[in-house]
């Protein structure tokens, strides 16, 4: 039985999760408090993750900073009447993995949990060398930095992952719906234009100061990593 922690303080909408959840076969720990979410998550393992994000003593992007540092695998979903790009992309540079906003269909929330547990049951994945580089980009996946031309770069989680897919299939038009997929592990439509908003980050970061730009945008399609005056 997989186990899930709530870390909900409306104390109705988590009575609601739980049951609701313990229906579909889930067992259901219940935290009020992000500190209660902390201390729960340092003494037991969870297959998942469910948190608000305005929560008393500790807010969700706190506890999902925790959570990454004592339990790194464990998906984690975040729920909130918080609905703008911002607000999903604080939570996603914090370490969730999805987001859906208050108030929401039960349905979903369990087709979002399926996913992100699958994700978690150790689905292969590719081999990727520890060093990558593409014209004079490049990017160590052991120690998470990023150089070009010898200056370093220095980038949030969610856009190291992104440049790393776009140099992992460099002069290939990747749609935003594989970006989604394959970066933020979501084949949901999350309602806001968060994918281009980290493309426009990564190009100020990675292409602004220099002739040669390396991330273009394929209206219509998509975007390509390629290199290109």
């Amino acid at each position: 039985m997989k186990q899930i922690l709530v870390v909900e303080d409306e104390q109705r909408v988590a009575e609601l999760l739980k049951r609701g959840l313990e229906e579909c076969g889930y067992q259901v720990t219940v935290a009020f408090d992000g500190e209660m979410g902390g201390r729960l998550i340092r003494s037991a393992s969870y297959d998942l993750v469910i948190s608000d994000v305005i929560l008393p003593k500790m807010n969700g992007f706190e506890l999902t900073k925790l959570i990454r540092q004592t339990q790194p695998e464990v998906p984690i979903l975040m729920l909130t009447a918080l609905g703008t790009t911002d607000d999903k992309l604080d939570g996603f540079d914090a370490g969730a993995d999805d987001y859906m906003v208050k108030p929401f269909d039960f349905r979903e929330l369990t087709a979002r949990i399926k996913v992100l547990l699958k994700r978690k049951q150790g689905i292969p994945q590719e081999v990727v060398p520890d060093t990558l580089t593409y014209d004079d980009l490049v990017l160590n996946t052991a120690t998470k930095t990023v150089t070009r031309a010898g200056q370093e770069i220095r980038l949030t989680p969610k856009e190291f992952n992104l440049l790393e897919y776009m140099m992992q299939h460099p002069e290939r038009v990747l749609s935003r719906a594989e970006i989604a997929e394959k970066v933020w592990d979501t084949h949901f439509d999350t309602g806001t234009n968060f994918i281009d908003v980290y493309i426009n980050y990564l190009r100020k970061k990675i292409d602004r100061d220099f002739h040669v730009k390396l991330i273009h945008t394929k209206p219509g399609m998509g975007f390509i990593f390629k290199s290109e005056a």
